[in-house]
């Protein structure tokens, strides 16, 4: 059965997003620096303590340094007073590691599993947005779904949050997309997960994995669940593609060389500016300017999924804010018109924004929480 919930949604831009901050892609700096491979100096954080400011500034190139941070700030993280981090459930069994890939790269992972008593429906599987990590404000998330019956996988890709490698640097989307397939492959061996329905979980750029994934195994995955996919990159927001393409060529002698023309968004990502302003206590997010090798594999890799959206054959929920700036909700209502899968759904929520999981007032938070179980359940049985 194919159902649709939509709202009028007027045209928006689409913009390359990060879940603690946005860019547009094109636009010129605001912070008054020129194209070079200086970092934006980060803001200071209300409310953290000179110690805690003072290591959110360092260099976090590095995930030795990302670790440290995380660490610092891990107390001050769980006292903010944000429904997914004190109204989270208690009594989640979590575990987390660091394990080397086939490509000798250390990668973080966390799970988190119902409580003893209750029975395992299925098994979800976290993809992050560019910039962002699987742990923060994802915590919160994952504690919900667990304590619905569900096993919660996520990890940070290479180079982001705690896995190693350069912050914010993707040499190459598609062999990002190989590392993650082959972690999840690895966990999904694991008892539980084997014997239950897989789901996948991808929100902005994490969703463009996410399918990628799916069009690799198309038949690996019993549904997946996008939350303000990044399907397609507007014309309007992106630099001429004379430019680009000087980009593309200056990213083969300087790849790592943060000099990608973007600006920043953070008022078009949460609507609440009282949750904003806790994201930055994700310091390990990456809010740098965007390395120029990341911003031509995000092109690349975006125009390869609108290219594929007809392939997509899975069981899909698709979620996205009505009011979304970031991402274009038309790009959800192609994908959902496009696929090939027989059973999907697509939900637009009115005046909300790109982060509807954590920018949201707490009962539209609430509501797409609910969401995303409901339809898990409705694709998961008992045996």
């Amino acid at each position: 059965m194919i159902t649709l919930h939509m709202l009028a949604v007027p045209p928006v831009p689409l913009l390359i997003p990060t879940r603690q901050r946005s860019f547009i892609v094109g636009d010129p700096i605001r912070r008054g620096s020129s194209l070079a491979t200086a970092a934006m100096d980060r803001k200071v954080i209300d409310g953290a303590t000179e110690e805690m400011n003072s290591i959110a500034s360092q260099n976090l190139d590095h995930a030795s340094a990302r670790r440290q941070a995380r660490q610092v700030f891990s107390i001050a993280q769980q006292n903010l007073d944000h429904l997914l981090l004190k109204g989270a459930p208690t009594g989640i069994v979590m575990e987390e590691r660091y394990e080397k890939n086939s490509k000798g790269i250390e990668l973080f992972w966390k799970s988190w599993s119902p409580k003893t008593d209750v029975d395992v429906k299925g098994s979800l599987f976290f993809c992050h947005g560019y910039g962002d990590t699987c742990t923060f404000f994802f915590e919160g998330i994952a504690k919900w779904i667990a304590d619905a019956g569900y096993e919660v996988y996520a990890m940070d890709y290479p180079g982001f949050g705690l896995s190693q490698g350069l912050h914010g640097y993707i040499p190459s989307f598609d062999g990002m997309v190989d590392q993650v397939v082959e972690q999840y492959d690895i966990l999904k061996a694991k008892k539980k997960a084997s014997e239950v329905p897989n789901f996948l979980l991808g929100q902005s750029m994490g969703a463009a994995v996410a399918l990628k994934a799916h069009l690799k195994q198309p038949q690996e995955w019993d549904g997946i669940i996008l939350v303000a996919p990044m399907c397609r990159i507007s014309k309007g927001v992106t630099p001429p593609d004379a430019i680009l393409k000087v980009f593309a060529l200056i990213s083969y002698f300087l790849p790592e060389a943060k000099m990608f023309p973007i600006s920043d968004t953070d008022n078009m990502t949460f609507r609440d500016p009282i949750k904003g302003k806790m994201s930055d206590y994700n310091v390990i997010s990456y809010n740098d300017q965007m390395r120029l090798r990341t911003a031509t594999e995000l092109l690349k890799a975006t125009s390869d999924v609108e290219a594929q959206l007809e392939k997509v054959s899975a069981p899909l929920l698709i979620l996205h804010g009505a009011a979304d700036q970031i991402t274009d909700p038309q790009a959800s209502q192609l994908l959902y018109k496009k696929s090939c899968s027989q059973d999907k759904t697509l939900k637009l929520y009115e005046d909300a924004y790109h982060c509807i999981l954590e920018g949201e007032p707490d009962d539209r938070i609430s509501c797409v929480i609910t969401d995303i179980i409901s339809w898990l359940d409705s694709h998961c049985t008992l045996g």
